[in-house]
């Protein structure tokens, strides 16, 4: 007696009825394709870090004639008073910079003849839910840089009306700086000075120099302290950097006697004028 014997058809699956050479293609085509994408960012010009920049300061701050990769590259600091302003200053050489990967961040190194002072780094460290900046001088000193003070010129009022003359000077201790879901959290000691200090203002050149400190303290507000160096020209205050944004500060600046008349114009810019005070309030 016949049987009648029936097999079962094989269903394959669309990857099985790939060949191994068609596989092959598809891996290749991939590799290429990651290998455009890897080299485009590698190769990202640097007038893209120019417009970030440019974004994230309002136009304040800019990178002109930019010139290298986003990674590796140069350009000229600007300073404006943003959109529509006709304020504008630049400083005298390049600034270059260098940015890299790392397993716990991004860091950022900074050159500039005129300015930076040699060695600073920048590292940013993402976390699960914030993000802390490290600043990293090139030496025990903790200087960062030291600009001319004619620089800010460029920001429009009230530094256009005074024109400052002398020196900025920058300089950090463990300077930490972290942005999360509660706000700003400071850590460490950063320092801004204005050294020799003139103004257009008054005859006296000097004025004075100054320096306004920013600690930061566990759970607490980042204080902030301004100090009379030296000078006729007396300015203090104090203040706090809020977790959320914003400055609260209060201080007040005065002549040394005798020196009222050629300083009386300077008071009554940088403040409010009470009798031979002016105060000085912020937030």
């Amino acid at each position: 007696m016949a049987r009648l014997v029936f097999n079962r058809p094989v269903v394959r699956s669309p990857a099985a009825s790939v060949s191994g050479p068609q596989r092959l293609r598809r891996w290749a085509v991939a590799g290429g394709l990651l290998g455009v994408l890897l080299g485009a960012v590698s190769q990202a010009p640097a007038v893209w870090l120019a417009r970030a920049v440019d974004d994230a300061t309002g136009g304040r701050l800019q990178l002109i004639e930019a010139r290298g990769t986003v990674w590796d590259g140069s350009a000229l600091l600007m300073l404006t008073g943003g959109p529509g302003s006709r304020d504008a200053s630049v400083l005298p050489s390049r600034l270059d910079w260098q940015l890299s990967l790392h397993l716990d961040g991004v860091q950022l190194a900074l050159a500039q003849d005129c300015c930076v002072a040699p060695g600073l780094k920048l590292r940013l460290q993402p976390g699960w839910r914030d993000a802390t900046l490290l600043v990293q001088p090139g030496d025990a000193t903790g200087l960062l840089g030291q600009w001319p003070a004619a620089w800010l010129d460029g920001l429009g009022a009230p530094w256009n009306t005074l024109r400052p003359g002398g020196l900025l000077r920058l300089s950090s201790q463990n300077f930490e700086l972290t942005a999360g879901a509660t706000g700003w959290q400071v850590q460490g000691e950063a320092r801004v000075g204005l050294m020799q200090t003139s103004s257009r203002l008054s005859t006296l050149n000097p004025l004075g120099s100054y320096e306004l400190s920013l600690v930061g303290q566990p759970a607490a507000p980042a204080t902030l302290q301004l100090q009379t160096l030296e000078g006729a020209l007396q300015l203090s205050g104090s203040g706090e950097l809020r977790a959320k944004g914003g400055v609260r500060f209060r201080g007040e600046g005065r002549a040394q006697p005798g020196q009222e008349p050629a300083l009386n114009n300077l008071l009554n810019i940088i403040g409010r004028r009470q009798g031979a005070t002016s105060v000085i309030t912020i937030g």
